[in-house]
């Protein structure tokens, strides 16, 4: 499927706001490509499909991990917003026809990270923080200063740190329940910083 046939298809299934957001990642995730050498198409592809899922409704999300996807967490279920992405990478396979195992894998784990990211699938969590349509300004301002001042893998893990920071301090504040994942993302990237 190509990418206008993909652009389409998503129009179709996601709000005005959400397909702002899509093609905001997309091109962030491109920008980052081209910044850390990973492959921008591949790129600007997981950027484009890394939430072909979420405005499905919670019971269908639901009903099709139960039914189709074997490898989701308990912890991924605490919290209805990370629905979409075990399913998100169900549907780039199944509806899109995506066969690449390192797109699957970032649009899987945009949403609370995993142990041991790639560094493919850090671009496409970041892009998906940071881009330039729907996002705080300030906070992406605040995010691509870090990038800036700290070149390579280093600065895209101190960003991503920052991103984790606030996601948790989000989650305490609404006093919602922190997947296990996320403490451990978070633990491991704390650990990348400090031991530089």
């Amino acid at each position: 499927m190509n990418t206008d046939c993909i652009k389409n298809k998503l129009k179709e299934c996601l709000s005005e706001e959400r397909y702002l957001h899509t093609l905001g990642v997309a091109d962030c995730a491109k920008e980052l490509a081209q910044i850390y050498n990973e492959d921008e198409e591949k790129a600007y592809l997981a950027g484009l499909l890394h939430d072909c899922a979420k405005c499905k409704p919670n019971e269908e999300l639901l009903k099709i991990i139960k039914e189709e996807l074997k490898d989701v967490d308990e912890g991924e279920l605490q919290n209805y917003k990370t629905l979409h992405a075990p399913v998100g990478a169900y549907f780039a396979k199944t509806i899109y026809n995506v066969d690449d195992d390192k797109i699957i894998s970032a649009i899987r784990c945009h949403t609370i990270g995993k142990v041991g990211m790639s560094l493919f699938e850090k671009i496409i969590f970041l892009a998906d923080k940071i881009e330039a349509n729907t996002r705080e300004k300030a906070y992406r301002d605040e995010i691509w200063e870090i990038l800036r001042k700290n070149s390579g893998e280093y600065g895209l893990n101190l960003a991503l740190f920052r991103c984790f920071c606030e996601t948790i301090k989000s989650l305490v504040k609404r006093e919602l329940k922190i997947c296990k994942t996320t403490i451990d993302v978070y633990n491991e990237l704390l650990e990348k910083i400090k031991n530089i």
